[in-house]
């Protein structure tokens, strides 16, 4: 057998087939025609290309490679967190700070006698002369049943309404806040943001239009009278309204009918009627809601017999019977019971029944 490294036909003449001699020999065309050549079939190229496949990394200088697939994750986090920041800058629609500081405005209405007040006719039975259409605490209120709103539901409607009624019995039939100037049951239905309010109302009460406490409760001087009946007549409504889309308002307007005597005197002292007008506005968003808290924003007071020169920021300060009231010049007459009309007035003189 011949050596393998000479070419298939035998070394050429003269030659000494040594590595050194064929160093620099090209290869003729019968030695490439002998050489094998194999070629894949298509078959085996598809399998071997799925064998060495790789990811193509790229270099991002002294930090190494990275791949193609996390450059790719980490840009899409990149873009959802600045679409998250654009839209949350720039949305119309985004949630507005919850108000907070003075928020009520108040107006207190005297309406004095046009004569010398006069007492019931029977101390035992006050209200018997009343005007038709008052009813007995909390029935007066007419509470209507909840209705859903364009942006509330009915569910959302009757918590509002029964905060609200809950909120008038607190502050104006509840013997507690009329007679014996207790403040903490009405308190807890004020929202956080207008507590601080309420608070300096309660400690030093002024008329200048946000801080008078008879425009978050009605209530009497105990050292100058008392309830001559348990009752309290009460006649109104209550309407239901969209402030905007967030917030639900109610507003009410109710008339209360209060029997009252001389701190101190037995029964069957004379005994006189006050009457109050209380219009007033509330406002709700879904915490206040959630909570059974309401933002009382508009309070319009009218008390009387009262006298149109005294403050009636702390208490409301009736004229009971044998007291002359004085009206002030160009005063109009007033009916507390008739809600056809504004209750706000600078002052008036008390009419009707």
């Amino acid at each position: 057998m011949g050596d393998p490294r000479e070419p298939p036909e035998g070394a050429p003449d003269g030659g000494s087939g040594s590595d050194d001699e064929y160093r620099s020999v090209v290869f003729d065309e019968s030695f490439v025609r002998a050489a094998r050549i194999q070629e894949l079939s298509a078959r085996e190229r598809l399998a071997n290309s799925f064998g060495r496949a790789t990811r193509p990394r790229i270099r991002l200088g002294p930090l190494g490679t990275v791949p193609r697939q996390a450059l790719a994750l980490l840009l899409l986090i990149l873009l959802a967190f600045s679409a998250a920041v654009y839209f949350g800058i720039s949305a119309p629609n985004r949630p507005t700070a919850r108000p907070e500081g003075s928020q009520l405005t108040v107006s207190l209405v005297a309406l004095s006698p046009a004569s010398a007040v006069r007492p019931v006719a029977d101390p035992a039975a006050p209200f018997a002369a009343l005007a038709p259409g008052y009813s007995d605490g909390a029935i007066g209120l007419g509470t209507p049943a909840g209705a859903a709103t364009e942006h509330f539901s009915r569910i959302e409607v009757t918590k509002a309404l029964d905060t609200v009624q809950r909120y008038l019995v607190a502050s104006s039939l509840a013997p507690t806040a009329l007679i014996q100037g207790a403040t903490a049951d009405v308190r807890a239905f004020v929202t956080p943001g207008e507590q601080a309010q309420f608070d300096t109302s309660v400690a030093q009460p002024v008329d200048d239009r946000h801080h008078a406490l008879t425009g978050w409760v009605v209530r009497f001087d105990p050292g100058q009278v008392a309830l001559a009946a348990d009752s309290v007549k009460v006649a109104g409504a209550m309407r239901i309204d969209e402030a905007d889309s967030s917030t639900l308002q109610i507003t009410t307007d109710h008339t209360f009918v209060y029997a009252l005597k001389p701190a101190g005197a037995p029964n069957g002292a004379p005994v006189t009627l006050e009457t109050v007008r209380r219009q007033l506005t509330f406002q709700f968003d879904r915490v206040d809601l959630a909570s059974a808290q309401l933002r009382l924003v508009d309070s319009v007071l009218q008390a009387g017999p009262a006298p149109c020169g005294g403050s009636q920021a702390g208490y409301v300060q009736p004229l009971l019977a044998g007291t002359d009231g004085a009206p002030a010049a160009g005063a109009q007459p007033v009916d507390p019971g008739n809600h056809a009309h504004p209750a706000w007035q600078v002052c008036g003189v008390l009419a009707g029944s």
